[in-house]
């Protein structure tokens, strides 16, 4: 497997105004439409399916076998919906493909719509970042203007028209259920399953809910061929990603490589590490992942390699922390975090973020006793896997994970009656009854 940069999806993003659509049209853009017009939407999917192209909004589900769960013989309509609500601490990669380059977008969505046979579509974009909402927005009446969009598409006699809809701000509407809820009109929570979003999705409808990132990779498959895709990444693991390196290195952003690739590479090709201090910790797919280490470093990023290894792929939002970073009070923000955007539904989630709360702020400022780590190991144990959708399980991965590999560490907290990182020099205190 090759370890260096492929951009596809990143490519044009240094592109003069890469965000039109006369630059887009430049490097080719909407040539993989008139393609797949040629095609037999069947015949989309099945492309789609032998690419190998799996979820890019974390779970990692086949998207090609998504789409072909559609059932073509109901009657009501058909609803593609892009899930551009990227909330996720440490996740930012479908934020900047929409501000760099919208139509790869919009063009994924047209190939996608026509391949499920559906004739609306829906982009859902957090509404905090209005200038992503503009960007895609002005996109969209650009595609619409060239006729990329609306009445009889290219002459092939295909309609669509889509929408996008501006969220209203809660981390929770990144799950999909929860998401077509808010689209609906309602409080975003999460819906029981089945019925399933493929049987049942929005307005009661057929629907296929993708990343902006899988919708994204569409074109790409289309005018390259499925080969041409799945000859990247690993052999369960197809293709190329967008890489999310932030915190501690010298040149964070975006690294659109292989799956496959190592951090160790990444992090070569980031600059290293900053100077004078090594890693500690990291999370593989955002913060709702469970954190690995330096021992770590060599684990392949494809979804059975960091699975094998205790932790999920997810939106490889890879958060770099070195040997400065307090894993308690690290742990204890992301947990404030998915405390505070609890929907409330469910009983172990809503009171079950506000206990470990405070039971790690507690432990933050030194008080309790060890004890108190199996009780907050129980509370993750009562939490996981008891919730309508996947938040309380993200919420209780960095915890259940950061006592595994730090324990010594919470240890020390409760030994000095506080945080015992020396922030100054960066290192824990060596001398007992030191204060942070």
């Amino acid at each position: 497997m090759p370890d260096t940069l492929t951009p596809v999806l990143t490519a044009n993003w240094g592109d003069d105004r890469a965000w039109t659509l006369a630059s887009y049209a430049a490097r080719g853009g909407y040539q993989a439409l008139d393609k797949a017009f040629a095609m037999d939407p069947d015949a989309i999917i099945a492309a789609v399916k032998d690419s190998g192209l799996r979820g890019r909004g974390g779970a990692g589900f086949p998207t090609g076998m998504k789409w072909g769960f559609i059932p073509q013989d109901n009657p009501k309509p058909k609803y593609l919906v892009v899930n551009a609500d990227e909330s996720e601490p440490g996740t930012c990669k479908d934020i900047p493909l929409m501000m760099a380059s919208p139509h790869t977008l919009v063009e994924g969505v047209i190939i996608s719509s026509y391949a499920i046979r559906a004739n609306k579509a829906f982009i859902y974009i957090r509404g905090e970042v209005l200038h992503v909402i503009r960007r895609v927005q002005n996109a969209v009446r650009e595609a619409y203007e060239a006729g990329h969009l609306g009445t009889n598409i290219h002459g092939s006699g295909y309609d669509l028209d889509v929408v996008v809809h501006a969220g209203a701000g809660a981390y929770i509407c990144g799950e999909e259920t929860a998401l077509l809820e808010g689209l609906e009109g309602r409080r975003g929570q999460p819906r029981l399953r089945p019925p399933f979003p493929a049987v049942a999705g929005l307005y009661a409808s057929p629907t296929v809910i993708n990343n902006v990132e899988s919708i994204a990779s569409v074109p790409s498959i289309i005018g390259n061929g499925a080969g041409w895709f799945a000859s990247m990444g690993t052999e369960k693991s197809k293709g190329f990603g967008i890489f999310s390196l932030s915190g501690h290195v010298k040149k964070p952003g975006q690294y659109e490589a292989p799956l496959g690739i190592t951090l160790r590479t990444l992090i070569d090709l980031a600059g290293g590490m900053r100077e004078g201090h090594e890693l500690k910790f990291w999370t593989p797919g955002g913060s709702s992942t469970p954190i690995l280490t330096a021992e770590h470093l060599d684990v392949p990023l494809d979804f059975e390699g960091v699975g094998a290894a205790g932790s999920m792929l997810g939106t490889r939002a890879l958060q770099i922390f070195d040997d400065t970073t307090c894993v308690v009070r690290a742990v204890l923000r992301w947990t404030e975090f998915y405390k505070h955007e609890s929907c409330g539904k469910c009983t172990p989630c809503r009171e079950g973020t506000w206990w470990l709360v405070q039971v790690l702020s507690a432990l933050e400022k030194g008080k309790g006793s060890e004890a108190d780590l199996d009780l907050l190991l129980d509370q993750c144990d009562n939490i996981l896997g008891r919730s309508f959708c996947a938040l309380a399980d993200g919420a209780v991965s960095p915890i259940s994970s950061s006592i595994q590999h730090f324990r010594d560490e919470y240890v020390a907290h409760l030994t000095h009656g506080g945080c015992p990182f020396d922030h100054t020099a960066s290192t824990l205190f060596a001398t007992e009854g030191a204060s942070a």
